[in-house]
């Protein structure tokens, strides 16, 4: 009976620690960062699609969506393109979506809510392949040459995604160091 517990307990161990290398390398994006996933006025500095692009999305990330009295819908490309509401891959309604990447591709979203997706709540996100991922060590500055002091390359901005990294971060060492603790004692 001893050993049975034994071997319970390492295999909570290491899901413990897979659980714990995957949020290590993962992130959380948040759709419309301080607004959240609303219908654009027109007045937005860039569309949903545009942040997308922006970004770079790998297996394993997530999309965070806040929204009130709406809905997120996961799409084929023909539902994206026509607005089409009526057959989802997936619907969620809760106010706060959380969508994990599970493989790479396009994964397109648009707005539940009847004309929404036509004034432009509606999104593409395309997942890297991990042979697109390269380490940061070996990729090139953009700004050639100039690199840090070139006028078009430097530190990023701090936006609500850095933000969320950086706690996301944090709460992964935390919860790492608990591990540890655990294992040791």
């Amino acid at each position: 009976m001893a050993s049975g517990t034994a071997v319970t307990s390492k295999i909570l161990k290491n899901v413990l620690f897979l659980s714990l290398m995957i949020s290590v390398i993962s992130y959380q994006f948040e759709v419309g960062e301080e607004k959240g996933w609303v219908r654009p006025t027109g007045n937005e500095p860039e569309t949903y699609n545009e942040w997308a692009a922006r970004n770079r999305f790998r297996i394993g990330d997530s999309v965070y969506f806040k929204y009130q009295k709406d809905s997120v819908l996961v799409v084929n490309s023909a539902d994206y393109l026509n607005c089409n509401t009526s057959n989802p891959f997936s619907k969620f309604d809760d106010g706060n979506t959380v969508f994990r990447f599970d493989r790479s591709g396009f994964f397109y979203f648009i707005s539940g809510q009847s004309g929404h997706c036509k004034s432009g709540q509606r999104l593409i996100v395309r997942v890297m392949h991990p042979s697109e991922v390269e380490s940061p060590e070996s990729s090139p500055s953009p700004g050639g040459d100039g690199g840090w002091d070139s006028d078009d390359w430097g530190p990023p901005g701090i936006s609500s995604t850095t933000r969320l990294t950086v706690a996301s971060y944090f709460m992964t060492a935390l919860a790492g160091m608990l591990v540890i603790l655990y294992l040791f004692m």
